[in-house]
């Protein structure tokens, strides 16, 4: 994955240090989403994919450390990665956040080589691993060895490309993906491919896995892209 692909959440309410981090963020490639409160990135954590968390401990109403609780107690977010960013440098401190769930503890003031390199850490450790053999999801089942696909034990004849597709797709099922993100994974470095090429082979693709079967996998996400969705969505 490239790092146009990651969706970072900055949680922080001083406005120079949230410029600053969504500045850096943006200059190494990053896609960063601003919350100023803690209830401002839990409704975003809701409704947008977001990969990664930048979370300031010191913040209005809701602290940053029940923040963190609360992503790990919800089912949604739980696997999310946590980098706590706080001036509180104590022992003490440092092992409240880590208990209370944060994958990582930067202490104020830091340099922000040493933050992009925390986070490269905690994406690399849940990044797609090239070993995974299979991908399942709602009755999908994608052999990775084999180049096999099939609905409810039933096969399906995928042409390389809409296979791809799929196999993006079902890396992160729920994931929204643009149509230049999946021209970037899919097609790769090939020149002269066009958006609507995407277009193309995801209607073969929702024709295929459709064919015996009503269900509609594919969710069209009007003027941005598609994902992965729940065989109960409509």
């Amino acid at each position: 994955m490239t790092n146009t692909d990651y969706n970072i959440l900055v949680v922080e309410d001083e406005p120079s240090q949230m410029e600053l981090l969504c500045y850096n963020l943006v200059a190494a490639g990053y896609s960063p989403f601003r919350a100023e409160t803690a209830e401002e990135g839990l409704l975003i954590l809701e409704e947008e994919h977001i990969d990664l968390i930048l979370l300031d401990w010191m913040l209005p109403n809701l602290s940053g450390l029940e923040a963190c609780r609360q992503i790990k107690r919800n089912k949604k977010t739980r696997k999310t990665p946590v980098l706590m960013l706080t001036a509180r440098g104590e022992e003490e401190d440092k092992i409240r956040g880590l208990d209370t769930g944060a994958d990582g503890y930067i202490v104020k003031p830091y340099s922000i080589k040493e933050l992009l390199a925390h986070i490269r850490a905690a994406l690399r450790r849940i990044a797609p691993t090239d070993d995974v053999e299979k991908l399942n999801h709602e009755g999908l089942s994608m052999d990775l060895v084999r180049h096999v696909v099939s609905l409810d034990g039933n096969p399906i004849s995928l042409g390389p490309t809409e296979f791809k597709l799929l196999k993006v797709l079902m890396e992160s099922p729920g994931r929204v993906y643009s149509r230049d993100q999946l021209l970037s994974r899919v097609w790769k470095e090939e020149l002269g491919i066009e958006t609507r090429t995407v277009d193309v082979h995801i209607g073969r693709l929702r024709k295929q896995l459709s064919a015996n079967n009503e269900t509609d996998y594919i969710r069209t996400i009007r003027g941005f892209g598609y994902s992965l969705g729940s065989a109960d969505a409509s």
